[in-house]
């Protein structure tokens, strides 16, 4: 019964270029609809979607949808940002310069938020669009297996909103790691009570995944 279920409220962030998905991406997952035709989303949009994680646990999930360009207004964004445990980083992989934009993302994540321990927050990297591969730029993007990992993302996943393809699998990925890392803080909070440094396991979602995700055309090169 959801009277005996504690309830968290994980708030996650959901960045990239213009253009990249974002929006589609979140009615998708939330809504379980797909449009070709979503407006830019101006300054922020947020959607809620409930999980029952498991027999003791509800999350609410925050989706903050971040438009893009916000970033050059450096405040407005700290306070998009405040408070985030999580985030979703997305290019379009049909277009080489929204790649080239994640690191960017991923620094200017890093940069305004973090866990309470210092550690950036948890983030899965998306390879949007992965339906259109066939006039995509798989052949001229790195090994994301090592891309990812070397940026520091928890996980990186092909998606598609049209097809909705690997959203639920990515978005799992991202609350198993956010409730990994709460877990560790509280743990560590009991154990250390003067405070300490804390290194956070490295869940690695991809082993479990890479068989659902049909990332061969990008991961093999």
């Amino acid at each position: 019964a959801r009277g005996m279920q504690r309830e968290r409220l994980l708030k996650v962030l959901v960045i990239g270029d213009l253009g990249v998905g974002k929006t589609s991406l979140i009615k998708r997952y939330v809504h379980r609809v797909f449009s070709q035709h979503y407006r830019a989303t101006i300054g922020v949009d947020f959607a809620l979607k409930m999980l029952s994680w498991d027999q003791k646990t509800v999350v609410r999930l925050q989706l903050w949808d971040i438009a893009e360009g916000q970033e050059r207004y450096g405040n407005m964004t700290r306070v998009y940002y405040r408070e985030a445990v999580g985030a979703l980083v997305v290019f379009d992989m049909t277009r080489l310069s929204t790649f080239q934009a994640v690191l960017k993302w991923k620094e200017d994540l890093d940069s305004k938020v973090a866990l309470s321990n210092g550690t950036p927050v948890p983030a899965v990297l998306l390879a949007n669009k992965c339906d259109q591969r066939s006039h995509g730029l798989c052949p001229k993007l790195p090994k994301l297996e090592n891309f990812s990992r070397q940026c520091g993302f928890v996980g990186w996943y092909e998606t598609s909103a049209k097809d909705d393809t690997n959203i639920d699998a990515a978005v799992t990925c991202l609350v198993e790691s956010i409730m990994a890392a709460e877990d560790e803080r509280a743990t560590a909070a009991r154990d250390e009570p003067e405070g300490g440094v804390l290194v956070l396991p490295r869940l690695d979602c991809d082993a479990k995944e890479k068989e659902r995700r049909g990332c061969s055309g990008c991961a093999s090169l």
